[in-house]
């Protein structure tokens, strides 16, 4: 007999199973389930655990941060390429630009990163909220950090470009 907020759980890990039925494999998990008698959604975790095991071990929270803050957002960005709306590629040209400057900042001061404890947990966080779709933090943090650093320069470089002679 099992509990039934897990029998809820499990239900709902099932369900967004079948929603992205290529990218979970959801056949194999079928199969598997048919197989050993045990839920999707318990393969299912069986087989993330395995995943983020082998992760920790090759590069340690490091590459689990840099996993996080790359594999979403460049696959939306692949999204918004192809898709007609502009709001989904500003959004995404944002992360990035975002993304590309905490990435030069973090190897300036990467001695710094060593002091501070959970650093990296504290990083997949960052990105998680600076991408996700409820919060979009990119957009903050570009225009409230960023762009007032970034723009007076940009201004004062187009001001002092030679302009060409006219004949």
């Amino acid at each position: 007999m099992t509990h039934p907020k897990l029998d809820q759980a499990v239900q709902k890990v099932d369900e967004f199973l079948a929603a992205y039925p290529t990218l979970c494999q959801y056949d194999r998990l079928r199969d598997l389930e048919k197989k050993t008698g045990q839920p999707k959604a318990y393969i299912f975790f069986a087989f993330a655990s395995i995943i983020a095991t082998v992760i920790m071990s090759v590069g340690g929270t490091k590459l689990f941060s840099d996993i996080f803050a790359f594999v979403y957002p460049a696959y939306m960005s692949f999204k918004a390429i192809d898709s007609s709306d502009a709001t989904d590629d500003t959004q995404w040209l944002t992360y990035w630009v975002v993304f590309a400057s905490f990435s030069i900042t973090e190897s300036i001061a990467g001695f710094i990163t060593s002091w501070i404890p959970f650093y990296y947990v504290i990083k997949t966080f960052f990105f998680i909220w600076l991408y996700h779709p409820k919060f979009m933090g990119a957009g903050l943090v570009y225009k409230q950090v960023i762009k007032p650093f970034v723009m007076p320069h940009l201004q004062s470089f187009e001001h002092s470009k030679p302009q060409k002679k006219e004949e």
